[in-house]
């Protein structure tokens, strides 16, 4: 795995096989038991951890994602526009820098607007040169995805020490919910979070544990990494 920034000019432009990982997070809330940053720190680590396995440049992580949602609790938020935008002029500068293989990979359930047709823009502006692939690290695994529930808590547990779990309480809990109640609860909570789960945590982080975090650490990786691998070799 290398960091790109830790690199010199000379260093990146005598890379001969140039692939790249941009890792997107947000910056919320997650609870009382958990950091503003966690979408940005699972991300961060998934990415670093991808970029080690199938030999990409890795790039900083993008820490503000779209999270207007949360309001009105803690969220530092851009609009979709804005994150696509960004990502479009990014990955057009990279393959200007003969970059021309890039993984954008999503830590954040509420940037998947802006990264819809982002594939396709970039394809068309560099007249397919430049080809872009975009991921939700969570579609990796063989778990129902949540917020600040056990998934997410599991997986702070495994990366890193921010995690207060004396402070971890109980939320919106979907698995008794009829099909037709999930697809209205999951609406709501696409505009208005707070509402949805009351507590601002989609799931129970009260059984969360190191130990099953580093399993489906591990088991998001490998599986991202196979997909990847093939794309870019």
């Amino acid at each position: 795995m290398t960091e790109i920034r830790d690199l010199s000019d000379p260093i990146i432009r005598k890379i001969h096989s140039k692939s790249a990982v941009i890792p997107i997070g947000s910056l919320e809330q997650h609870g009382s038991h958990l950091p503003i940053s966690t979408d940005s720190d699972i991300v961060t680590e998934v990415a670093k951890a991808l970029a080690k396995k199938c030999g990409l440049l890795l790039l900083p992580t993008i820490q503000y994602g779209v999270s207007f949602e949360h309001a009105p609790f803690v969220n530092f938020s851009i609009r979709d526009k804005t994150l696509q935008n960004y990502l479009v002029d990014l990955c057009v500068s990279l393959g200007q820098n003969n970059i021309h293989r890039i993984i954008i990979l999503n830590g954040h359930h509420g940037n998947q607007n802006s990264l819809k047709s982002i594939s396709g823009k970039i394809s068309k502006m560099t007249r397919g040169k430049t080809k872009v692939f975009v991921f939700s690290y969570w579609r990796f695994m063989d778990r129902e995805f949540d917020h600040a529930g056990f998934v997410e808590t599991s997986l702070m547990l495994a990366i890193s020490n921010k995690t207060r779990m004396k402070l971890a309480r109980k939320g919106l809990v979907t698995q008794n919910m009829t099909a037709q109640q999930r697809v209205k609860i999951s609406k709501l909570a696409s505009t208005n979070f707070i509402k949805a789960t009351k507590n601002g945590i989609w799931g129970d982080p009260t059984t969360a544990n190191k130990k099953d975090g580093q399993k489906i650490f591990c088991e998001i990786t490998q599986n991202l990494s196979k997909t990847v691998s093939k794309l870019i070799h």
